[in-house]
């Protein structure tokens, strides 16, 4: 109950709780919570709140972390094989199609890694900001 959860540009993350809200009932009441109670990382910057030229007009996480965080910028181009939302999807989809063990555990470490660093590339931004307001 009173669940809260971080991320940026919420507008996947909700329709994807709501749909598995749609599709599990009983599970729909702590879904909804955590859907009503979703924290956007990225409002300050869709706001003008925060403004960074090397963001160059876009407010999205991989234009924003590097502008914010310089020493993460390489963060994403070194990943293996997936480097945004996009190649995790695809990947996600091949995933449950593969039979290739190997192939399997390659993907799935892939993946794990981009959500790692998506998770941490926010928890980076949020220290960040805090420090300007502090």
């Amino acid at each position: 109950k009173d669940a809260c959860v971080m991320a940026f540009n919420i507008s996947f993350e909700k329709s994807i709780i709501h749909t598995l809200a749609d599709n599990y009932p009983v599970y729909e009441d702590h879904l909804m919570n955590i859907h009503d109670n979703f924290i956007d990382l990225a409002i300050p910057f869709q706001r003008g709140d925060y403004w960074e030229p090397k963001m160059q007009g876009h407010y999205g996480l991989k234009y924003a972390l590097p502008a914010i965080v310089p020493e993460m910028k390489d963060a994403y181009p070194n990943l293996d094989g997936v480097h945004n939302g996009g190649d995790a999807m695809r990947m996600f989809v091949q995933l449950g199609e593969s039979t290739d063990l190997d192939e399997i555990v390659k993907t799935k470490t892939a993946l794990l890694e981009y959500c790692k660093l998506d998770t941490y590339a926010m928890v980076r931004i949020l220290e960040k900001l805090k420090q300007l307001v502090a």
